[in-house]
């Protein structure tokens, strides 16, 4: 087998959950999956990458039993898809509890240079999408609250926007970025608010640099296609450069060199963060563990003061 991560932690905690990942094939979202599956949830892996989904879905069955991990193949910006995310999941699962909001991309540029299309693309994946995926899923919590009022505990559902400290302090070069995650925080505190009532904890985590692919220069490799467009991820050639962030074209990284820790000064705790243990955040707030805790932004980013994301 061949996991994302190794769980930090593996129970039955959320035993009886069925969860949406979304992205949740590779980097943060496969990490957040493996979490997910390894704490009892059965998983619905949202992804544009077929391939990759389905790879991912195979992985956690193997590791944690036949029916785990279920894919759903759509390119999330498209009208109409979210919708159909929701239905599948109810369709297959019977259910839906947990939601993180994880798919996303960068395109970097300064704002003299950027284009509309290259503003409203950020907007698109990182706002538009999980605002249409709330709205979906706004009559699916109300009626299963409505259905268990009465248990006892209470049953909580959770929603987890995944959101980056560049909407708390901005980031150069990627105007757009910092814009539509400035924007999640805005939407997840509004739907703490409007959901409270039916049990529906909405959270989010703010992340500092995690080794992820985006942390690599970009190429021919590593393309996303989405809302009809191809767009290879990571770092502009110059951004690297200036980094000193190199790759041997001939030679690309294994998985486990891309998503290993690296020093990072200027970070407290000295290096970037892992995919583990963006999940491991993740984790807490889809869990009971944080049944008391709503329109919350959680920040993972080793100690970061400041201007860094």
């Amino acid at each position: 087998m061949n996991l994302p991560i190794e769980p930090t932690l593996r129970s039955e905690m959320l035993a009886d959950r069925v969860a949406v990942v979304t992205g949740g094939s590779r980097g943060i979202g496969g990490a957040t999956a493996t979490m997910l599956a390894a704490n009892g949830a059965r998983v619905v892996i949202a992804d544009v990458d077929e391939v990759k989904a389905a790879d991912t879905a195979a992985e956690l069955n193997a590791a944690f039993g036949a029916g785990v991990a279920e894919f759903f193949v759509g390119d999330l910006v498209a009208p109409g898809v979210c919708d159909d995310l929701v239905s599948y999941t109810l369709d297959t699962c019977g259910a839906l509890d947990i939601v993180v909001n994880n798919a996303g991309y960068a395109w970097d540029g300064r704002v003299h240079a950027m284009t509309d299309d290259q503003f409203q693309a950020m907007l698109d994946i990182h706002l538009v999408v999980p605002f249409r995926l709330a709205r979906a899923c706004a009559p699916v919590f109300r009626s299963a609250a409505n259905a268990d009022a009465h248990t006892d505990p209470p049953r909580h559902r959770k929603t987890v926007m995944v959101s980056s400290m560049a909407g708390e302090w901005g980031l150069d070069g990627a105007a757009n970025y910092a814009a539509a995650k400035a924007g999640l925080l805005g939407l997840m505190r509004s739907l703490a608010l409007e959901w409270g009532a039916m049990r529906v904890n909405v959270n989010a985590v703010a992340f500092g640099v995690i080794q992820t692919r985006f942390a690599l220069p970009q190429s021919d490799r590593e393309v996303i296609r989405t809302g009809g467009r191809e767009i290879k991820v990571g770092m502009p050639a110059k951004q690297a450069q200036r980094l000193g962030v190199t790759i041997d074209p001939d030679s690309p990284p294994s998985d486990a060199e891309m998503y290993s820790a690296k020093p990072l000064p200027g970070i407290t705790l000295g290096r970037t963060g892992t995919i583990r243990e963006a999940a491991d955040a993740i984790l807490w707030l889809c869990s009971p563990l944080s049944d008391y805790v709503t329109g919350q932004t959680i920040a993972v980013n080793g100690g970061a003061r400041g201007g860094m994301s």
